[in-house]
């Protein structure tokens, strides 16, 4: 359902990780191999929503780790929202074998 109001699937993917578990930091890589994509796409979509205020960063070394910002101004409506389709994604998917019985 997500993928009708945020159409860039890594994005998307981002979003659904950062606010699942707000309390996770990770850098580029990290997340490259968690949600299965490009390193170099993932990079692109963290700038954008480090700009937005949904993720904020930190550098320790080389290394620059991302993380929720929870002060975002609409993360709990966000977090809910993503909640929310995930469990109509999975009731989705439990209906066609519920109506086999």
């Amino acid at each position: 359902m997500l993928d009708v109001f945020i159409t860039s699937r890594v994005r998307r993917k981002i979003i659904v990780v950062y606010a699942k578990y707000p309390d996770f930091k990770t850098h580029v890589r990290g997340l490259a191999k968690l949600i299965k994509e490009d390193a170099g796409n993932i990079q692109r979509e963290l700038k954008r929503l480090e700009k937005s205020g949904f993720l904020v960063s930190e550098k320790h070394g080389n290394t620059r780790l991302y993380s929720t910002n929870k002060a975002f101004p609409i993360f709990k409506e966000l977090q809910a929202i993503v909640i929310k389709s995930q469990q109509m994604s999975n009731k989705g998917k439990a209906l066609p074998d519920q109506s086999q019985n």
